[in-house]
């Protein structure tokens, strides 16, 4: 039986790189969304009633609902939701926008809750079903000027890993993916950059502009990518980690920063149990 697989964000980055891979593959159902449907005619080539366009900004919960709906309506099930849609911005804690913060949140994190909530009855009535939720190495370790964009990725790690703990038992798995730089258009047209403008702040200029120059030079590959999270769902279910950090700098990062945690646990653990109240 085909796999029904529903991506957003897939007109560009790892959403199009993961459309492209799977459009080719003779086992999947492909449900592409992004905000507009010319941007997907690279799927017009690989479609042979197997793939399904959809308009859809996640921000907009009765998009979500019409898209799943459509979904349902031509294939009958989701067995994989990838919530790939995602925006990055850049600019110091104190001088940032903070509607255009309040954006990445309404993209980044409650457009994942919107997509996962209005999915998980499908998946729970199927007694089946994968979520990958993508996070970022930026969901475990922050950086300069990424406040928010850290803060919203923070937040996917932990409701992932509540929603993996409450569908456990349901055939329900998760799997976060979390990438460092990859050449996708992240650190590019889609992520805003307001650059400091008190003296305080200068240093961090050049840390936005390296970024932004940087774009689509990064290490990581998303066709490759693409192959890794295809392969992790289809083949290897039994063993699907949780967490998938994707290139050298995500997997080292993530082990500094966790055996750091763990070396202050420890030189600190006598002072944190004695804030417990122990019984005479």
């Amino acid at each position: 039986m085909k796999k029904t697989w529903m991506i957003t964000g897939t007109s560009t980055g790892f959403g199009r790189s993961l459309a492209t891979y799977l459009a080719q593959q003779p086992d999947i159902n492909l449900v592409a969304t992004a905000r507009h449907t010319a941007d997907l005619t690279y799927l017009d080539q690989y479609n042979r009633g197997q793939i399904l366009k959809q308009s859809l900004d996640v921000t907009q919960p009765e998009q979500i609902e019409r898209a799943v709906g459509s979904a349902m309506e031509q294939f009958q099930r989701v067995d994989v939701l990838v919530n790939n849609a995602g925006i990055g911005y850049f600019g110091s804690f104190e001088e940032s926008d903070l509607l255009d913060a309040k954006q990445v949140f309404d993209v980044n994190v409650w457009g994942l809750v919107n997509m996962t909530r209005t999915v998980l009855p499908v998946m729970r009535h199927q007694g089946t079903g994968t979520i990958v939720n993508f996070s970022s190495i930026g969901g475990l370790y922050s950086f300069p000027t990424l406040a928010f964009y850290h803060g919203s990725k923070y937040a996917v790690e932990g409701i992932s890993e509540t929603i993996a703990k409450e569908v456990q038992n349901l055939g329900i798995k998760v799997m976060l993916v979390e990438p460092s730089g990859f050449r996708t258009d992240w650190a590019g047209r889609s992520s805003h950059k307001m650059l400091p403008t008190h003296s305080d702040y200068a240093p961090l200029k050049q840390f936005i502009e390296d970024n932004e120059k940087g774009a689509h030079h990064e290490p990581g590959d998303p066709d490759r990518a693409a192959r890794i999270i295809y392969d992790q769902v289809m083949n290897h279910q039994a063993t699907l980690p949780l967490r998938l950090p994707l290139g050298k700098f995500a997997v080292d990062t993530a082990i500094e920063k966790y055996s750091q945690m763990e070396q202050l646990f420890q030189a600190n653990y006598d002072l944190s149990v004695s804030a417990d109240q122990r019984e005479k």
